[in-house]
């Protein structure tokens, strides 16, 4: 009798493990649509890119770097990305910390006034601000660093909110005062740590509509790297096209390099307990 319940119990218990297409227990199957789906947006991307290349040839990329202009179109636009991405931290992040902390009846007001940029067309926002910015402004590139800030605030803000709903922020800042650390302390050694995902997705998201943006950089009459590509484009075709793939992969290259750096200092250093015990160590003298 025990020999046949143990037999039933292990048949009960092999009939709940799932199983693959092989029989073996444990393997997951992948749905066939997940392929389909995978397949056509692969397809959607990689189609113009492989005629893009047939076009252009291999031979023409290196040709890219020696043309007029080039070097100081794209330093112009590292330069602007930098800028706006620091600019667009430093204003929103407080912002939308405090808003948490201490208007959260807020927030719908500044997710309607945040998605502003997107409803406005960038063409009247650059019209509008070149008439009012004043004369030491005009005559600098950084306007548009300004102007990238508020484009970018859509993004920023919601990457920003997004990582502090996952974090219960009020305790984490009570726990932080409570062991002697002071609002910039708090922001610092706290929140920052617990929001190395969220400034990653604003910086990421930053740095592509910066290298990307062409409406603003051309109506205020400077050559960014996108003005740059357009303009090349009536003297040679296929060197055009090769700059915009080159620009396409090192932008590929440089959000991955940003990735990868955010993921290995997540790895090295999370948690709210590390980030509190860091106050504590701190503000205890390390005893």
């Amino acid at each position: 009798m025990a020999a046949i319940a143990g037999g039933n119990l292990a048949e009960d218990v092999e009939g709940q493990i799932p199983s693959g297409k092989s029989g073996r227990p444990g393997v997951r199957q992948f749905p066939v649509w997940r392929w389909v789906i995978l397949i056509v947006v692969g397809a959607y991307f990689a189609i113009p890119l492989i005629a893009a290349l047939r076009f252009t040839g291999f031979s023409s990329f290196p040709q890219v770097v020696h043309q007029e202009g080039f070097s100081a179109a794209f330093e112009l636009s590292v330069r602007l990305a930098v800028i706006t991405t620091v600019l667009t931290i430093v204003l929103m992040l407080p912002t939308t910390v405090y808003v948490h902390l201490r208007l959260p009846r807020l927030r719908r007001l500044m997710e309607g006034i945040t998605i502003l940029p997107i409803v406005i067309p960038p063409v009247v926002l650059i019209v509008g601000v070149l008439q009012v910015a004043p004369g030491f402004l005009k005559s600098t590139p950084y306007l548009l660093a300004l102007m990238y800030v508020v484009l970018a605030m859509p993004f920023a803000y919601r990457a920003f909110d997004a990582g502090l709903r996952a974090l219960d922020l009020q305790t984490l800042v009570e726990a932080s005062q409570s062991l002697g650390a002071g609002w910039r302390s708090t922001l610092w050694r706290v929140m920052l740590p617990n929001l190395r995902t969220a400034m990653l997705s604003a910086t990421v998201l930053t740095v592509a509509l910066v290298l990307g943006e062409f409406t603003m950089a051309s109506l205020d009459l400077y050559q960014t790297f996108p003005v740059w590509i357009v303009a090349f484009d009536q003297t040679s075709g296929p060197i055009s096209v090769a700059a915009s793939l080159l620009a396409l992969f090192v932008t590929w290259i440089f959000l991955l390099a940003i990735t990868l750096i955010g993921g290995r200092g997540s790895r090295r250093k999370g948690g709210a307990e590390v980030s509190l015990f860091s106050v504590s160590r701190r503000n205890t003298g390390g005893s």
